[in-house]
C-alpha cells in the first residue's frame, strides 16, 4: 500500500527538514518544482503551452519553479500571479524575482476581471497548472480565487495539473469546497494525502503522481510512523 500522509503530517516533513537537516526551504521549493515539471512533461509530451496559475503562498513559488523549467525545456509559458505580489511568502517572492528576471510573460493582479482575461487567452492544446492553493487549504474558497477557480474548469483547454493538491479540496477529508479545481493530473509532494482516497475527492484529483522534494526518506518514515 502506498504511503500516505495529512497535511500536519507534511508540515512536519518540511519543518524537520529544514531545522534538523539544514536543507533550506527554498532548495525543497526548487527540488518539488523541477520534478513536477518533468512529470508534466512526461504526460503532456517534451514541449507544449502552458500558463502557470500561482498564489501567494508556497505552492505559488513551487509554481514560479515549474514555469521557469518548463520554459528551459522549451514550453511556451506564462505565468499569473493572482494576488498582490507584496504578500508572497519570501520563498515565493525570490523565485517570482526570478521569472521576471527571465522574462517569462508574466501577470501580477489581484482583481478577478484581469485574471479572467489571462486565462480566455488558453489554447484549447494548452494546459493550465493550478498551483493557487495548497495543503492548509480548508473551509471555503474566497473571492476572487473562486472564480478563478470556476473559470479554469470551464475553458477549454487540453487539462489541468494540480500541484500538491487541486485548489478548493481538502487534503486530509478529499471534501471540495464552493469552488474545486478538477484536475487531469495531481502532482503532489512526499506522498499521497490521505485525503486523495475518497470517492468524494476523484472527480478532483484525476491521475495521482508523487515526486520527491529531497527530504530524508528516513525523516518520511519517521513522521509517517507518528
Amino acid at each position: 500500500m502506498s504511503l500516505t500522509l495529512t497535511r500536519n503530517q507534511v508540515r512536519r516533513v518540511d519543518q524537520l527538514a529544514i531545522e534538523r537537516y539544514g536543507i533550506a526551504g527554498i532548495v525543497l521549493m526548487e527540488n518539488a518544482g523541477r520534478n513536477a515539471a518533468d512529470v508534466i512533461r512526461d504526460v503532456f509530451g517534451p514541449t507544449g503551452t502552458a500558463v502557470i496559475c500561482c498564489g501567494t503562498g508556497n505552492n505559488g513559488g513551487d509554481g514560479c519553479v515549474i514555469a521557469r523549467h518548463l520554459h528551459n525545456a522549451g514550453w511556451t509559458v506564462s505565468l499569473l500571479m493572482a494576488g498582490d505580489p507584496s504578500r508572497c511568502t519570501p520563498d515565493t517572492t525570490t523565485n517570482l524575482g526570478i521569472v521576471r528576471a527571465m522574462e517569462i510573460e508574466l501577470v501580477e493582479t489581484p482583481e478577478a476581471d484581469e485574471q479572467s482575461a489571462v486565462l480566455r487567452r488558453v489554447e484549447p492544446d494548452g494546459i493550465i497548472v493550478d498551483a493557487l492553493l495548497g495543503t492548509g487549504f480548508r473551509g471555503d474558497v474566497r473571492s476572487p480565487t473562486a472564480e478563478l477557480i470556476q473559470t479554469i474548469n470551464s475553458i477549454p483547454k487540453r487539462g489541468v495539473v494540480a500541484i500538491d493538491v487541486p485548489s478548493g479540496l481538502d487534503c486530509d477529508t478529499g471534501a471540495a469546497s464552493n469552488a474545486t479545481i478538477r484536475a487531469e493530473l495531481t502532482v503532489t509532494f512526499v506522498a499521497s494525502k490521505v485525503g486523495f482516497a475518497a470517492s468524494a475527492a476523484r472527480p478532483f484529483v484525476g491521475r495521482v503522481e508523487v515526486v520527491d522534494i529531497g527530504a530524508p526518506r528516513e525523516l518520511i518514515d519517521e513522521v509517517a510512523a507518528e
